[in-house]
């Protein structure tokens, strides 16, 4: 995924904000005005890109829109338009002068096994919802891949990444190309001692208790476990039995 463009992404939201203060302008009236009505258009013609961006900059700001009877939901997002404009023209600025400097997680970076199954969630601020949704994508693609839809989870990647040859019907994967080394087979057993944890301690409490919503910055490190698993599987090559 290639980074977002600052100045397109700047313009983007200026000419949607731009476009709302027009159309908001015009007061309603019968019969409706051609001008307001043109206006109106193009208030929603730019913000399909401003929507995206706004996606991109700040991922919780749909579960933050009010939806009352009064709220009005286009002066809103010109608001997030606004404060979107501000982030990314200061980003460097907030970087240099708020934090250190670390490098930061991000979760279009990741896997696109785990962000196709995370995004639609992460976007509306379900972050532990969408951890989950993560961790059951990883789950469906390694049962597709080894053909294995009888398992599930740890039982999966344990028989998935054993040392043990392959059967009919039983595939396994392999990380790395056997040279007999103490290394080749502590990898394995890390695999598939990874994906246990990563079952056990994240998927299975958000799926069976009630739990609290996780922050962004947790969530994120969960998301990159999942990354970090599926990467392995998907790197993996299939080895098949002989009989």
């Amino acid at each position: 995924m290639t980074e977002l463009n600052v100045e397109w992404a700047v313009d983007q939201l200026n000419r949607f904000v731009t476009a709302v203060d027009a159309s908001q302008a015009v007061l309603p009236a019968l019969p409706p005005d051609p001008v307001a009505a043109s206006l109106r258009r193009r208030m929603e013609a730019t913000a399909v890109s401003a929507e995206k961006i706004l996606d991109q900059v700040m991922p919780a700001w749909r579960g933050q829109v009010k939806t009352g009877f009064t709220d009005n939901q286009w002066s809103q997002r010109r608001e997030f338009a606004i404060r979107a404009v501000e982030e990314l023209e200061r980003s460097a600025e907030f970087a240099a002068n708020l934090g250190d400097d670390a490098p930061q997680l991000d979760a279009g970076q990741m896997h696109p096994w785990v962000w196709e199954g995370a995004r639609p969630l992460w976007m509306s601020g379900h972050f532990r919802e969408a951890v989950r949704a993560a961790s059951v994508v990883v789950n469906a693609r390694t049962q597709e891949k080894v053909n294995r839809r009888d398992l599930s989870e740890a039982d999966l990647f344990k028989q998935a990444f054993t040392l043990d040859d392959p059967k009919p019907g039983k595939p396994r994967l392999r990380a790395a190309e056997n040279d007999g080394s103490k290394s080749y087979a502590s990898l394995h057993r890390g695999i598939a001692a990874f994906a246990e944890g990563c079952y056990a301690a994240i998927r299975n409490p958000s799926s069976h208790d009630v739990l609290t919503e996780l922050g962004e910055p947790e969530a994120l490190e969960q998301l990159a476990v999942f990354s970090t698993l599926a990467r392995w599987v998907d790197l993996a090559h299939v080895e098949e039995s002989n009989e």
